[in-house]
């Protein structure tokens, strides 16, 4: 999903100063950038690791700095140590790494407690990118419901009115020291320090894992260069504008568009569904799942509403195969004259999952993954020591049941990074609803810990599921009402004002909600215009 070198984002009114390897203080120059300046994305991997503990990687993406004001880093080759100085010495340092549901709604909340004046914490949230993706609703990026400013809201305008500094950077390496001692607390009064990947260094007192997840494209030959996946705004922007693409190149002509949608989870359905609306008699669209049926843990409601929309479009499901590679063939003809067989270009090959089933072979246009993602807290090597962060096997940090990494007392985990598990030890799903609840305990257990209160363990309660199919189309089967299931345009309109309130500021819901009332109204005008002059004609 070479970049400039990363920056921190401050408002304009504040410098930071800083401390070179000498010891002497350094200020930081702010200027600004336009946001045309954004570079390419680039992959780095880069490692965390610990005194006397295990080497520890992960792997992340950034796009080049670009805000309203920021911190002028000299480049990587002449950078030296530098560390961050707190505003304020006395007052306590929280450090937030990842600026997802997770990590974002964490500072909002921490911001939104009561506090001491002098207890009330400095909060530094770090992510890689500008924006936070509300992703829930990326589908409606293709079906043309929503803006891009409406689900991708910078970081710099969410935190305007806020305390939390924002840093917009890569982590290089994190250095816990909180397991040193009962206090979490060490003789150089910091409990661990995390470095950026422009150089600069932040100590700590209380750390927040929200890194998220990153999709995974590499289990099958050929899938890295020849799918999309869909999980970020770029995701999103890249397929919109490769179906905009084939729909100017079908324009015109007779063969269709045809789009390959691997996995059928909730993704993969939604997907295919508002896909199969948008491009209508003018595309094909195939849904590959492993399983015998789509969506095998939503809830029944929500399976059948699903099954009920993708038939009624012509979705061709093709249940039970798993795709054994994808590959591109090359044009062997000649000419200037488009053909469907000169056009279809990618290759899937399915193999069944059970015996009795033949091997099949799929031509697309568009192949778009939805199946399988990684944590981006942690990647081991393969080291003999002994690691600090006790880690499951997907690389999500265990935590006790007030989500605190187990013996690291004063570091949370949350979302994607976390690896809490239910009574019945079953770790959570890594969904929205689980890293919007985590957060509010994180940042509630944060301030009961700085209070000197006793801590509340992380109680998750499913609020039930939601899913978009279409522009006027959707799911949803609450948890407190059972058998019951809202379909159709009320779903859809159910399911937008759920988000709606889910946002992260009152101020970014009344603009979001002003936004798409007018459209709304702007869509039953239209609407109603169209219902009178088709009366007129057939009268």
């Amino acid at each position: 999903m070479a970049a400039a070198a990363p920056a921190a984002t401050l408002s304009s009114s504040k410098a930071l100063a800083f401390i070179n390897g000498g010891g002497n203080f350094r200020f930081g120059k702010l200027y600004r950038r336009n946001s045309m300046e954004l570079g390419k994305l680039g992959n780095s991997s880069f490692q965390f690791s610990s005194i006397g503990g295990r080497r520890i990687h992960f792997r992340t993406s950034v796009r080049s700095y670009d805000s309203t004001g920021g911190v002028d880093f000299p480049s990587q080759d002449e950078a030296q140590p530098r560390v961050y100085q707190w505003p304020d010495r006395k007052r306590p340092r929280v450090c937030i790494l990842g600026g997802g549901f997770g990590g974002l709604y964490t500072a909002l909340r921490l911001e939104s407690l009561v506090w001491p004046d002098e207890k009330k914490p400095q909060v530094v949230l770090v992510d890689q990118s500008e924006r936070f993706v509300f992703k829930p609703l990326l589908y409606e990026l293709l079906s043309g419901e929503v803006d891009p400013w409406e689900i991708a809201p910078c970081f710099s305008d969410l935190l305007a009115n806020t305390s939390v500094q924002f840093f917009r950077d890569r982590i290089k390496s994190l250095h816990p020291s909180d397991h040193f001692g009962m206090s979490g607390q060490t003789v150089s009064g910091s409990s661990g320090t995390v470095h950026l990947e422009s150089g600069l260094s932040i100590e700590y007192d209380w750390l927040v894992l929200a890194l998220g997840a990153e999709p995974r494209v590499d289990i099958v030959p050929g899938a890295a260069e020849y799918a999309l996946p869909f999980y970020t705004l770029e995701d999103a922007c890249k397929v919109d504008e490769k179906l905009k693409a084939l729909e100017r190149q079908n324009f015109g002509k007779n063969f269709p568009i045809r789009v390959a949608v691997v996995g059928c989870g909730y993704s993969g359905v939604e997907l295919a569904a508002t896909i199969s609306e948008r491009l209508q008699d003018k595309g094909i669209v195939e849904a590959i799942n492993v399983d015998n049926n789509i969506m095998p843990n939503a809830p029944a409601g929500n399976r059948e509403a699903a099954i009920k929309v993708l038939s009624s479009r012509n979705v061709k499901l093709l249940l039970g195969y798993f795709v054994r590679c994808i590959r591109k063939v090359e044009n062997s003809r000649g000419g200037d004259i488009e053909t469907a067989e000169t056009r279809k270009h990618i290759i899937l090959e399915l193999q069944p999952a059970e015996r009795g089933m033949q091997s099949q072979t799929l031509e697309a246009d568009l192949v778009l993954w939805t199946v399988g993602t990684k944590p981006l807290l942690l990647e081991l090597d393969s080291s003999d020591k002994p690691r600090d962060l006790p880690l499951n096997a997907r690389g999500q940090a265990e935590t006790d049941e007030t989500l605190r990494v187990r013996g690291h007392p004063r570091i949370f985990a949350v979302g994607d990074s976390s690896a809490f598990r239910d009574s019945s030890g079953k770790v959570l799903p890594a969904t929205a609803q689980v890293a919007f609840q985590q957060a509010d305990f994180a940042g509630w257990n944060i301030w009961a810990a700085i209070n000197d209160r006793p801590l509340l363990p992380f109680r998750f309660q499913n609020l039930g599921e939601m899913m978009t199919l279409g522009r006027y189309d959707a799911a949803i089967t609450p948890s407190f009402i059972e058998g019951l299931t809202l379909e159709g345009p009320i779903g859809h309109t159910a399911r937008k004002i759920a988000y709606l309130i889910r946002l992260p500021t009152d101020e970014h819901r009344v603009k979001v909600g002003i936004s798409w009332l007018t459209k709304s109204v702007v869509d039953s005008v239209a609407l109603l215009q169209d219902t009178i002059s088709k009366g007129f004609s057939s009268s």
